[in-house]
């Protein structure tokens, strides 16, 4: 193989490694939702290539109240989606959109994109 050939397979390589880690590799970023004077726990969740945080621990006996941030335009994030709820929401670039979730009981709740590439989890003890 030639020099340049070596460099274009090494680059590849690389390449897909770092697309494999961005979809594999769990972020890892965790909130605690907040108790709040309207009795709801309140969580913020920024939308950009992602959400963070992707984990909210929240208490169990309580509402949850999250409320989502999209700073991003792609299509993927303009909604999320909660199954175990039933619910989603329409979430407008630039906009905070509050989402109410009533009181669950312990256990784990995923959320995600409609594409399901974005996802996040809502931890209830």
């Amino acid at each position: 193989m030639t020099p340049d050939q070596i460099l274009v397979t090494a680059a590849g390589v690389l390449a897909i490694a770092g697309i494999a880690a961005f979809f594999l590799v769990p972020r890892g970023s965790e909130t605690r939702a907040v108790a709040s004077s309207s009795g709801f726990q309140e969580a913020l969740i920024l939308v950009k290539g992602g959400y963070t945080p992707d984990r909210i621990v929240a208490e169990a006996g309580a509402p949850i109240r999250l409320s989502f941030l999209r700073a991003e335009s792609g299509a993927c994030s303009e909604r999320v989606v909660f199954p175990d709820f039933r619910t989603s929401a329409l979430l407008p670039e630039g906009e905070k959109i509050i989402l109410d979730l009533p009181a669950a009981k312990p256990g784990e709740y995923g959320f995600q994109c409609e594409m399901g590439m974005l996802r996040g989890t809502l931890v209830v003890r």
